[in-house]
C-alpha cells in the first residue's frame, strides 16, 4: 500500500466541530470515502489527494520557502490520534487564502526548476524508486496543478482544510 497525501475541505463551523469532536470528522471522511457522489471532483470537491507525490511536493515547496505547510498542515487536530502516518492537521481559511495566492504566483515549472528526479531520490523523497526516471517530475507538476486548483476553490469559499498522510 502506498502513502498518499489527503485533504478535506471544511467550512468554518465544520473546522470548529472537528477541533471539538475529532471522531466526528473521522466518521465524515469515512462517509465521503464510501460515497460515490463526486466528493473528489469539480469545484465543490470535498476531498483531494496528492497520491505518491506528497513528499516531493513538501520537498519542493520547502525549498521555495512556501509560506504555508500544505503537506503536513499547520495545527494538529487535538485528540484525533493516528490517521495512517500521524495525526491530521488543520489549515485555517485565512492560511488557505494565503496559500492559494502564493500558488497562483508559483508555476509548476518554477516549482521544479533546477531539480531532477535524481535529486528527489538522493534526498530520500518517498517513493525513492519513482524518482529515478526524469519523466517522474511530470507527476509532481500534475499533482501540484491539481492541488493549486483545489485550494483556489477552497479559498474562494473561505473554507479551511484538514490534511493527513495515509
Amino acid at each position: 500500500m502506498s502513502m498518499i497525501g489527503r485533504y478535506l475541505r471544511l467550512g468554518a463551523g465544520e473546522l470548529e466541530r472537528a477541533a471539538r469532536e475529532p471522531e466526528w470528522v473521522r466518521a465524515f471522511v469515512e462517509e465521503l470515502d464510501e460515497a460515490d457522489d463526486g466528493a473528489r471532483t469539480g469545484g465543490w470537491a470535498r476531498l483531494h489527494e496528492t497520491g505518491k507525490a506528497w513528499q516531493a511536493l513538501d520537498f519542493l515547496l520547502r525549498r521555495r520557502e512556501f509560506p504555508v505547510d500544505l503537506v503536513h498542515g499547520e495545527r494538529e487536530l487535538p485528540g484525533a490520534g493516528d490517521w495512517g502516518y500521524g495525526p491530521p492537521s488543520l489549515i485555517t481559511a485565512e492560511r488557505v487564502r494565503l496559500a492559494a495566492g502564493a500558488l497562483a504566483l508559483l508555476g509548476p515549472g518554477e516549482l521544479t526548476e533546477g531539480v531532477a528526479g535524481a535529486d528527489l531520490a538522493a534526498a530520500g523523497v518517498y517513493p525513492r524508486s519513482l524518482w529515478r526516471e526524469e519523466e517522474s517530475l511530470h507527476l509532481v507538476t500534475s499533482e501540484y496543478r491539481a492541488l493549486a486548483d483545489f485550494l483556489r476553490a477552497v479559498a474562494t469559499r473561505r473554507h479551511g482544510v484538514l490534511v493527513w498522510i495515509e
